[in-house]
């Protein structure tokens, strides 16, 4: 008989040791962990179309720069580069609508040509658009001065975009533009 007390004994003590291991009669411990992630994402945002207006000319800044390696049949090219200064997205198409002004800023014979037309151009803050232009800066045409300069040299080409308001873009360097300042550009594109 002592033997089966002995053995009821260590089975009971088995239990109890069995509960306490489940929280039965034992003490809970609580364990608090904090976690801190960091997470970075990216989002691009593209903005309806019809919400984007014309880039106005206090938008933009510009040049209107000789480009290294045009000349060819009497003729050289500039680039017009229209730059996105604002905070703001805005468009810019078609062909420049310019004027070519002297040093000191007097209006010059000016006749801007190419094909109508090309995609809209949009232009988020700091990005820019170019176009082209081929002319003659010293073969005199009809009504040009037959010696000496065709025309006055042009220091500045103001343009007007398509948002209204005008920005100047410097002339570099300045240059006569002969055929009373025929300018054949090309339409705008981004750049």
């Amino acid at each position: 008989m002592a033997g089966r007390r002995a053995g009821a004994a260590l089975a009971l003590a088995a239990i109890a040791l069995s509960a306490a291991g489940c929280g039965i009669g034992g003490s809970t411990k609580t364990v608090t962990q904090t976690v801190t992630r960091t997470v970075t994402t990216t989002r691009t945002v593209t903005q309806p179309s019809g919400s984007v207006t014309g880039c106005t000319g206090s938008e933009l800044s510009g040049t209107f720069a000789y480009a290294p390696g045009s000349q060819g049949a009497g003729h050289i090219a500039y680039t017009l580069t229209l730059t996105n200064t604002s905070q703001t997205s805005c468009t810019i198409d078609g062909l420049p609508a310019a004027v070519l002004l002297d040093a000191s800023g007097s209006p010059l014979p000016t006749h801007v040509t190419g094909t109508e037309g090309g995609p809209l151009v949009n232009l988020v803050p700091g990005a820019s658009a170019k176009s082209t232009a081929r002319f003659s800066p010293d073969v005199p045409g009809s009504g040009d001065s037959q010696s000496g300069a065709c025309q006055p040299k042009a220091y500045t080409l103001q343009v007007t975009p398509n948002g209204g308001g005008t920005v100047d873009a410097p002339v570099k360097p300045p240059t006569s533009v002969c055929e009373r300042g025929s300018l054949d550009f090309d339409v705008y594109a981004g750049g």
